[in-house]
């Protein structure tokens, strides 16, 4: 058995680390140095296994890679979710809710209704002042030359659609 792991050595060594470093980058954000290496050190790892006992062996050797590393992320993740990990400092448990004040964008409904005047030109888009407010506004699709004046006539989130009054 000894002379067998002595044999694999660097096999063994290369999916191990391979596989290290696969985890470790499940928690890092987007596809870095971690995960690279250890793609690397598993292609190394197959090829080893095709050169010293064939491609059978290989394709074995691939198949068990990938199922112990879809474990390895999958215990990984759920740890990270309700596990010790999930107590940890690396997993974010603090959520910014509307009930505790955050919000995305602030109620622009205040404004529905209100008429004010262009400082910027509207090609649909540009700037308008009411109420000594300054605000991005959109026009209904026709151009508006500064100094008009405008009416909020309906408001999407923080898109604020005018048109103009003649």
């Amino acid at each position: 058995m000894l002379e067998f792991i002595a044999a694999n050595l660097p096999i063994l060594i290369c999916f191990v680390v391979g596989l290290a470093l696969i985890v470790l980058e499940a928690f890092m954000p987007g596809f870095g140095l971690p995960g690279i290496a250890g793609v690397i050190l598993h292609v190394v790892a197959v090829v080893f296994t095709w050169i010293n006992h064939g491609p059978v062996a290989a394709l074995g050797m691939t198949v068990i890679l990938l199922s112990i590393i879809a474990i390895a992320i999958s215990i990984s993740l759920r740890s990270a979710a309700n596990g010790k990990l999930s107590k940890s400092r690396i997993v974010l448990n603090e959520t910014e809710s509307n009930e505790a004040g955050y919000r995305s964008s602030e109620d622009m409904q205040v404004f529905l209704g209100k008429e004010g005047v262009t400082t910027t030109v509207l090609r649909p888009t540009g700037m308008a002042e009411f109420d000594d407010v300054k605000l991005n506004v959109v026009s209904d699709g026709e151009y508006i030359q500064p100094g008009s004046k405008v009416q909020i006539t309906r408001v999407e989130g923080s898109r604020i659609l005018v048109r103009a009054i003649k």
